[in-house]
């Protein structure tokens, strides 16, 4: 099996040393096993991106020294794939609109029981207010949700091989109720969901290994159910560790001060961000 990974980064900000960190660390995996390494624009979010924080991206990354195989790889050129898929799924009865605002989720949520988890991968977990009612009524305005009650599913697995969760994990619907809630499979007037559009366009570039932070590990149970609903291959999975402040707290879009371009034009050179990411 050819090695073929991807770098995913959203054009809604500049490049900071987490992400350098994760792109060299996907590049430096793939180029080592011979294979593909692909960059994919998660623009799928319209009303955030970008070009011009694509074009930083790309700079950024070729002034690091990475290379990508073949054409870049823009979500919001693959819509309708994604708009697909959810009508498969409705075809199916799996799915359902949802009017609830973040505010009516967390009141509805207001009084949960102890013990119980309240936030997932997909944000608060949904307590199904809107379960039930047919696509027939869905409006401009609303999401699309996948409704875990009507599905079924025997128990799955994936395989992997970061350094803090390295083994085989097991997904089962049961386990998603508790801890996801129905998903959001399209939000309002975007083509797609993260988890759904990933799903879709990692099998669309037939990646064999995704490669990305830790703090992605927990949404692998609900993107490897939906790689099973819709048929998709599953490919094995390495989170690595995060690149964090001297607070101990996960670098972000915010952080400017840790920006590429920053170090370059300070400069800072290509083998100084590997030392600072540890590489």
């Amino acid at each position: 099996m050819t090695f073929r990974t991807r770098f995913a980064p959203s054009p809604t900000g500049p490049l900071h040393l987490g992400h350098a960190y994760s792109a060299l660390t996907a590049h430096d995996m793939a180029r080592a096993a011979g294979g593909h390494f692909f960059l994919r624009i998660d623009d799928i979010d319209q009303s955030r991106a970008r070009p011009e924080w694509e074009a930083q991206i790309q700079e950024d990354l070729r002034w690091l020294g990475l290379t990508w195989d073949g054409p870049v790889h823009r979500q919001s050129e693959h819509f309708g794939t994604y708009r697909a898929a959810i009508d498969r799924l409705a075809a199916r009865g799996l799915t359902y609109p949802c009017s609830c605002t973040r505010r009516d989720i967390a009141a509805a949520a207001s009084a949960p029981q102890e013990g119980v988890p309240q936030f997932g991968p997909d944000g608060r977990i949904y307590p199904g207010t809107c379960r039930g009612r047919p696509m027939a009524e869905a409006r401009p305005g609303d999401a699309i949700r996948l409704d875990l009650s009507r599905c079924d599913a025997p128990a799955l697995s994936f395989c992997e091989t970061g350094p803090a969760h390295a083994g085989t994990h097991t997904v089962t619907v049961a386990g998603l109720r508790e801890t996801v809630g129905d998903p959001v499979l399209a939000r309002p007037y975007m083509a797609a969901s993260y988890h759904l559009s990933i799903v879709l366009d990692d099998a669309g570039q037939a990646i064999s290994h995704v490669i990305r932070g830790e703090d992605l590990f927990e949404a692998t149970p609900l993107q490897r159910f939906l790689q099973h609903l819709l048929g998709q291959p599953t490919p094995e999975y390495h989170h690595h560790a995060l690149i964090r402040d001297a607070a101990g707290k996960r670098l972000a879009k915010r952080d400017d001060a840790r920006a590429i371009a920053r170090y370059r034009d300070e400069g800072a050179t290509p083998q100084d961000i590997r030392r600072m990411v540890g590489l």
